[in-house]
């Protein structure tokens, strides 16, 4: 009940508009000329003939844009309105892409072998489309290897260089060096 009085809020309706001329606009012409006697377009009329019409075809006068001069109103059926207008925004939230971060973990006296399973790793999620972090986590006294750690991701970006493209260089937070690698757009 609540979100239909916010909705309210957003759209002034019927008894709400309170100016003495309103713009009216719309498709649904055809009827309101029915009910007008009239053959109607869209222009400026008083509010409260439009205000007769928009009772007549049993639908609600809706404040479009309150900011124009004069105000801009169309007659609809305004609960149909907010529900096309939800079902707008959430179609357009579900096909906004959600982005996917894959971390690979190394460390400063990882191997060649263990470097490239990791790196093929890598590059299936790169092909995916989602994003790869990798760092190298040191522990105890081994952040005095820091350079073997940049080396490590430098290389690893290296081997990526086609698929993926670094955000950043590779920087030391804390105990871990982290790259953060982008995919490349497809063609």
């Amino acid at each position: 009940m609540s979100k239909f009085i916010q909705e309210k809020a957003e759209h002034r309706l019927n008894q709400q508009i309170r100016v003495p001329k309103i713009r009216l606009v719309g498709d649904n012409f055809e009827e309101i000329s029915a009910i007008a006697g009239r053959p109607l377009e869209s222009g400026v009329f008083y509010t409260n003939q439009v205000l007769g019409w928009a009772e007549d075809l049993e639908l609600d006068l809706v404040e479009i844009s309150p900011t124009a001069d004069p105000p801009v109103c169309k007659i609809i059926d305004y609960k149909k309105f907010v529900y096309d207008k939800k079902k707008k925004e959430k179609e357009i939230k579900s096909k906004a892409q959600k982005t996917v971060v894959k971390e690979i973990r190394f460390g400063p006296n990882t191997d060649d072998h263990d470097f490239e399973f990791k790196t093929n790793h890598a590059k299936k999620f790169l092909e995916e489309g989602a994003k790869v972090k990798a760092y190298v986590q040191f522990r105890g006294r081994a952040i005095v290897f820091k350079d073997r750690g940049e080396l490590i991701l430098l290389k690893f970006l290296k081997e990526l260089e086609e698929l993926g493209a670094a955000e950043e260089l590779p920087k030391l937070e804390g105990k871990r060096m982290i790259v953060i690698v982008s995919p490349k757009k497809k063609k």
